[in-house]
């Protein structure tokens, strides 16, 4: 699970930002919404982000993608600092100044800090501490092309590749570590790449099924899921495509390309079937790329994601959480995460849905806001930093009234189609 994730000087964020999981001292939900993962700290088990169109909400999300992907390929792609840190445009102090990110996470009672600046051509700085006991300490830091610190007692597969110098101004020194066998590096990578982002706009290729189905109890679950979400579908699963239904449906395909489709498993629901005084008198099988509505895909792409999540205790994150739901299925997914069934399951969401915001659903440190000032710059902000909101207020209705910022400040579109004299 994420404590808090900090970025600076990317995309539309000139200054250090932080979307923070850490749980401040209110009682609101105190049972439900957190999680205690030791006597000191408690973390949110979700949380809400809402700004104006083109405020920067997606950028938060870019920022931990791009954190992800320079960690993951940096020592195999020379080129990923170019395609990845993109800095703030907008701003001379920022021109020669270097990209900031950390994460703050935990590990089997370890917490770790680890965090790296860079500019789109080389790592300037990178650092890894932990807090083994009481006290932090630096297990290595980075500056340029040389470990200028580093802890032969608890980051010892690192001192021993220092000499060696095997390690690129363009690459990340824990990513190098970790490719060469380094156990613990390996196991940092692997919790922060565990963190799943997506988006709420883009679909599978629903023609390909994918892994979802293969593991039965994963399938039984996505059943379970679909019919709770009031689908309608009984049964979900995969047919072989067939020459004769492929000629059928989509006859301009190239007689060449039959034989490469038909390895393909092709998407199936299953739907009851009543006479005309309403019995049931079978199941029909229907085609799920053609017979579903986008919110049923949208439910059922997410569906192992969200399963996945709340199983094995990964950090879920979606951008566009409510586009395709109605209302109700966005609020019944965020109480599940707030549960006390979830005993270690995280989400972070972007939406606009102000339904769900509700005291009734949300703890005021579990809703963020983004605002774009008139210089272009985006700032991240807590409702519990509005020292005169209350528990019991109206979240959405202060919302929309503009009490907490980030709102668009419309103009007259009626302008537009106004006659020329008039206008």
């Amino acid at each position: 699970m994420i404590k808090e994730f900090s970025f600076g000087n990317f995309r539309s964020f000139k200054e250090i930002q932080s979307l923070n999981l850490t749980a401040s001292k209110i009682s609101e939900h105190s049972d439900n919404n957190t999680i205690a993962i030791n006597n000191n700290q408690t973390l949110l088990k979700s949380k809400a982000i809402y700004g104006a169109n083109a405020s920067g909400k997606s950028n938060i999300i870019r920022a931990l993608i791009a954190f992800i992907n320079l960690i993951n390929y940096s020592v195999k792609d020379e080129t990923i600092l170019f395609h990845q840190v993109i800095q703030f445009l907008l701003s001379e102090d920022t021109d020669n100044k270097p990209t900031f990110f950390q994460l703050i996470f935990d590990i089997e009672n370890t917490q770790y800090r680890y965090g790296l600046e860079s500019t789109n051509k080389i790592i300037t700085s990178e650092w890894l501490f932990g807090i083994p006991n009481e006290r932090e300490v630096p297990y290595f830091i980075r500056e340029n092309d040389k470990i200028i610190e580093i802890s032969k007692k608890h980051y010892s597969e690192g001192s021993k590749l220092v000499a060696l110098d095997v390690f690129r101004n363009n690459s990340l020194f824990l990513s190098t570590v970790a490719f060469l066998k380094g156990e613990l590096s390996r196991q940092i990578i692997n919790e922060i790449t565990s963190i799943t982002v997506l988006s709420g706009l883009e679909d599978k290729q629903l023609l390909y099924a994918g892994e979802e189905l293969n593991n039965e109890e994963k399938k039984i679950k996505i059943i379970e899921f679909l019919k709770i979400a009031d689908t309608g579908i009984n049964s979900i699963g995969t047919v072989k495509l067939t020459e004769d239904y492929l000629k059928r449906a989509v006859p301009e395909i190239l007689l060449t390309d039959y034989k490469k489709l038909q390895d393909v498993d092709l998407l199936i629901s299953t739907h009851n079937k009543y006479n005309s005084t309403r019995e049931k008198i079978g199941e029909l099988q229907m085609l799920f790329e053609d017979s579903q509505s986008a919110g049923t895909k949208k439910m059922f792409e997410l569906s192992s994601f969200i399963i996945d999540a709340l199983t094995n205790g990964k950090t879920l994150i979606i951008d566009e959480f409510d586009a395709r739901f109605h209302p109700l299925i966005s609020k019944k997914i965020v109480e599940l995460f707030n549960s006390k069934e979830n005993i270690k399951g995280q989400l972070i969401f972007i939406t606009h849905d102000t339904n769900l915001l509700s005291c009734d659903l949300l703890r005021r440190d579990q809703i963020d806001f983004v605002e774009k000032d008139k210089y272009g710059e985006s700032h991240l902000y807590s409702l519990v930093q509005f020292k005169g909101a209350r528990n019991s207020a109206s979240f959405q209705k202060d919302y929309i009234q503009g009490k907490y910022g980030a709102i668009p400040f419309l103009g007259n579109f009626s302008k537009l189609f106004k006659p020329e004299k008039d206008a």
